[in-house]
């Protein structure tokens, strides 16, 4: 198992504990010791918003695939915190962040059985060749987890134990297993257990998606800039 000490050494750098909270309506601001923050959006029951930024401050919150006019709205939003977590509730999704690291776990509301969780979480390193960070997100692969997406890849339709990497490209007679090619969705489905869930990446820069490839039980994605801003929309089915 990698941990965060042998990952910093090479140049990933983590949150460290959460030192504020805030709550907005349906928008929720967490600030860390190190200057991170997290601002976690209840759009509807089932659908959570995840937005990171390493300096405290946002830039300005645009979107070419959302549009501002979606519709929102949820039945029930409960926030407790107890000496581990900040716990947050509605009618579909159980919602913890961790206070020592931000990391997430979601769980199914009804049933209190896991859906998702943070392996490393968000970590993000400084690009020298880029410019700003590289932005990067690890969660665990549950036991028998299966994923599907990403659009277009000449691939097998589970997609566990790939790697693809999201960056239109003029791929002329292109055969199976050529990545990347004309089409970037950086939108996939995880499904195990019965239970199905979409995660959506919206950041335009070039990006990559490790589906239990590099390590048989983690699936990450990151970005070579921008944010991680990533939307969690739940099933179950």
């Amino acid at each position: 198992m990698i941990t965060n000490t042998e990952l910093e050494k090479k140049g990933n750098q983590f949150p460290s504990k959460v030192i504020s909270y805030s709550k907005n309506i349906d928008v929720l601001h967490f600030k860390t010791e190190n200057n991170v923050a997290l601002q976690i959006t209840v759009i509807r029951d089932s659908v959570l918003r995840f937005r990171y930024a390493t300096s405290l401050s946002f830039e300005k919150d645009f979107s070419y695939a959302i549009t501002r006019y979606a519709g929102r709205g949820y039945n029930l939003l409960e926030i407790t915190e107890d000496l581990k977590n900040y716990t947050i509730k509605t009618q579909k999704l159980i919602c913890k962040v961790n206070k020592s690291n931000l990391k997430i776990t979601l769980y199914d509301a009804k049933d209190n059985s896991l859906i998702n969780q943070d392996e490393l979480g968000f970590h993000w390193e400084d690009s020298y060749e880029f410019g700003g960070d590289v932005v990067k997100m690890s969660k665990t692969a549950q036991d028998g987890e299966s994923y599907y997406g990403l659009g277009d890849k000449p691939e097998h339709l589970n997609l566990k134990g790939k790697r693809f990497q999201n960056w239109v490209t003029d791929s002329y007679a292109y055969g199976k297993q050529t990545d990347p090619i004309y089409k970037a969705i950086p939108f996939f489905t995880g499904l195990h257990h019965g239970k199905s869930y979409g995660i959506f990446f919206d950041n335009t820069f070039r990006s990559y998606f490790d589906f239990a490839h590099e390590r048989k039980n983690v699936t990450s994605f990151w970005a070579q800039g921008g944010e991680m801003n990533y939307y969690f929309i739940y099933g179950p089915k």
